[in-house]
């Protein structure tokens, strides 16, 4: 065989270019980190954290209350009882009413979010869990994981205008700002595509290698999906073809995505490991591991900030965990008093 020759100038671009990328990463591992550290106490456990960043507020799902904080001073500005095991809160995008999922009640509640009241009760299909709002129709979708369904409310009457069946449990979901609804089939390791305006499911796609899909966000300009999932894995989907283009690697224990448009960035917090995995979209179907931040056991959910690209994410410390029973098979450990806190990821 001909020997190859190697250039002189050939090698050494390709030393820069290797001392580049190892001094970007590491420069990223060292520029993000958990920048402060909220501790604001109270009982209970937590699900879906919900960011409006034009009022520069973090809403929280404490089970039975909502807690609303300042993003400006890391202070709890609100709690709002009269609610039984929520998991979601869904914004409108007029800036007037949250939608939050509430779980053992079967029901949608109305929050008013100047006067922070429950202002009206939804009857939903069994087990609302996700909540997404759809800005083209103006819906609310309620992801009812029992019922296996999605409870659509018209946010105009709120009234159920539709329940669809779902070909499995329902996880986290997303709106892609064009009248579709993509939600991850957790029991099924499925992506169920959702049109809006003749309320059917119009396709459902395997996300193989993902297994057990969570958290779940979309990139819409370039229409891509994030399903977190077990295994330490992300599945990214094209949303047009329901291909799964990309399986980067996460960390163990996802249960939240997040993807940031104007950086560039997709998100995994990963509470197994206690860390949030930073993936740097180097083209729409190819990703690099910018940074795994470390974080604390149990910070399985977050949101992002948009407008300062800042991540939240929530944890507490914890003692043993209770025995099994019939009706809690997988009880959370116990949650020692007083050290709810919310961790603060940045750049």
């Amino acid at each position: 065989m001909p020997r190859t020759r190697y250039s002189p100038l050939r090698v050494a671009a390709a030393l820069l270019i290797a001392i580049s990328m190892n001094a970007t990463a590491l420069l990223a591992q060292d520029s993000y980190k958990v920048q402060a550290t909220w501790t604001l106490g109270g009982d209970g456990g937590w699900d879906y954290l919900t960011i409006d960043s034009a009022a520069h507020l973090l809403y929280i799902t404490r089970g039975n209350r909502v807690m609303v904080v300042d993003l400006q001073t890391g202070k709890l500005a609100a709690e709002i009882p009269g609610f039984d095991g929520i998991h979601g809160v869904a914004l409108d995008s007029a800036g007037k009413f949250g939608y939050v999922s509430d779980g053992r009640a079967n029901m949608v509640r109305v929050l008013d979010r100047g006067t922070r009241q429950i202002v009206a009760s939804i009857p939903v299909d069994q087990g609302p869990d996700s909540i997404v709002f759809e800005p083209v129709h103006k819906f609310v979708f309620s992801m009812n994981g029992h019922g296996k369904s999605a409870s659509v409310i018209d946010s105009a009457t709120n009234k159920v205008i539709a329940t669809i069946p779902l070909p499995g449990r329902p996880e986290f979901a997303g709106a892609d700002g064009k009248g579709a609804i993509f939600v991850n089939i957790e029991d099924k390791s499925e992506l169920a595509r959702i049109d809006a305006a003749t309320l059917k499911v119009t396709a459902t796609w395997p996300l193989a290698p993902c297994d057990g899909p969570s958290g779940f966000a979309i990139d819409q300009a370039n229409r891509r999906g994030f399903s977190v999932c077990d295994a330490k894995t992300m599945a990214v989907t094209d949303l047009d073809t329901g291909k799964v283009v990309a399986t980067p690697a996460i960390g163990q224990g996802p249960d939240a995505a997040a993807f940031d448009p104007r950086r560039g960035l997709a998100y995994s917090s990963n509470g197994q490991d206690g860390t949030l995995t930073i993936l740097h979209q180097d083209s729409p179907d190819s990703y690099s591991i910018l940074a795994t931040v470390p974080t604390k056991r149990g910070a399985r959910t977050m949101a992002l900030d948009p407008s300062t690209g800042k991540v939240y994410l929530v944890t507490a410390d914890f003692g043993p965990r209770p025995a099994p029973t019939p009706a809690n098979p997988r009880p959370w450990p116990t949650i020692l008093p007083g050290t709810f806190t919310v961790l603060v990821v940045g750049k």
